[in-house]
């Protein structure tokens, strides 16, 4: 029977080729004929060709390699024309890029990268089509950002990558890479947050900025709200519907983290998060209903840069300090230990106490032992956040808020105590 699958290759660099053609042909539809370097046709050749060389390479390296020299000296060719045709203006080499991607991403189609030919064609669409948006928001970035996106960057494109994979330290605790990991995926969190907050804060309010703040760290917006509850100056109940919308946000985030880093556990952490979000959730819909003609001026939290380096650093020194302390505590008192220093270090920071469990070696805890010993931490952080309202804001002022906190707490606690005798 004859093998089709070089064909379908082959139709798969060409419908590449025209779908990047119909992004670009479109942005240059205002561009009189021949005024191109590239359109929707000379995309799907282009795409065309780096399909047929790829197919080449085995029996006639040279000649696709000659296809392939010939098509991009071509792409320049009309780049350079362009700028010839007018030396002051600005000509962009956007198209000619593209062109130039197109061939590799034909060339990888028929070469057995198929896979990532079409991924890499689908983000590359995405970019160019964002072309508006993205030079939006980059005119409005200030120089803080800029800083804080190029951090961003470094940590996890060029510091990441390059570390250790490998146990090291006392107990085998510390996995540089796997620690350094945590980092750049809170960084990311935060940086959903950060964005959130400044595109949103100003148009959805307290909540919007609630829940974006809650991205970053929950206990930081809990104390941020119940400072503007002590003040007094605002109608309460925005407050007190974000600091419980922040504590649902903190428990959904905590599931993601531990999706990523200790995935067995989130079937049994399930029943712990779920009830505990939803009530935080109807608890801020309850105060929002019975509240909802307060006059509030919503004025967003401000937070500070989330990229710093030196918190990240102190992310990082925490994340395997309490790594060692939980290898240590395993080895002397095995589970029991092991579950109280994870409590412990979660009532002042889930984030560490989820990272601690997943760097603990597969098999350490069984899935029903591993939910809830994660989930105790949730519920003390969550009793801590109810403790920081009544602190900030005093009984009277704070109560409300405390109690949105209790009410989560308990219903994470009934779904503690069934996956106990589930399980």
């Amino acid at each position: 029977m004859t093998d089709l699958t070089p064909l379908a290759d082959l139709g798969i660099a060409l419908a590449l080729g025209l779908l990047i053609g119909v992004e670009r042909g479109w942005s240059a539809r205002g561009e009189p004929a021949g005024g191109r370097v590239a359109g929707f046709r000379t995309f799907g050749l282009l795409g065309l060709l780096g399909g047929l060389a790829g197919l080449m390479t085995g029996d006639a390296l040279l000649p696709a390699v000659l296809l392939i020299a010939a098509a991009a000296l071509a792409l320049v060719a009309g780049y350079v024309r362009d700028m010839a045709r007018d030396p002051d203006a600005s000509v962009s080499a956007t198209t000619t890029i593209a062109g130039l991607i197109t061939l590799g991403l034909g060339l990888l189609a028929t070469t057995g990268q198929v896979l990532v030919a079409s991924v890499s064609a689908g983000v590359m669409v995405v970019l160019l089509a964002m072309r508006e948006e993205l030079h939006a928001w980059i005119r409005g970035l200030t120089a803080a950002e800029v800083k804080a996106v190029a951090r961003l960057a470094l940590i996890s494109i060029v510091v990441w990558p390059l570390l250790p994979n490998a146990a090291y330290g006392p107990y085998d605790a510390w996995n540089p890479r796997d620690i350094w990991f945590v980092v750049v995926l809170v960084s990311g969190l935060s940086f959903v947050g950060y964005v959130a907050a400044k595109r949103f804060g100003e148009v959805r309010g307290t909540l919007a900025t609630a829940a974006a703040g809650a991205l970053v760290s929950s206990t930081a917006a809990t104390a941020a709200l119940a400072r503007r509850l002590a003040e007094g100056e605002d109608a309460p109940a925005p407050a007190i519907a974000g600091i419980a919308l922040a504590g649902a946000v903190m428990m959904a985030r905590t599931a993601v983290l531990a999706a990523a880093v200790a995935g067995f556990v989130v079937p049994t952490l399930a029943w712990i998060v779920v009830p505990g979000g939803l009530a935080a959730l109807a608890a801020a819909a309850f105060v929002m209903r019975h509240n909802q003609h307060a006059p509030s001026r919503a004025a967003p939290m401000t937070s500070a840069n989330p990229f710093d380096i030196l918190p990240a650093l102190g992310f990082a020194a925490l994340i395997a300090g309490a790594s060692l302390f939980a290898r240590w505590a395993e080895a002397q008192y095995g589970e029991a230990g092991l579950g109280v220093i994870i409590a412990l270090t979660g009532t002042f920071d889930v984030d560490a106490a989820t990272v601690t469990l997943g760097a603990l070696p597969a098999g350490s805890l069984d899935p029903v032992t591993a939910g809830a010993v994660l989930g105790v931490p949730i519920l003390l952080n969550t009793a801590f956040k109810a403790a920081i309202c009544i602190g900030l804001a005093g009984w009277r002022k704070g109560w409300a808020a405390a109690a949105t906190l209790m009410f989560s707490f308990a219903a994470g606690g009934i779904g503690l105590a069934a996956l106990v005798i589930a399980g």
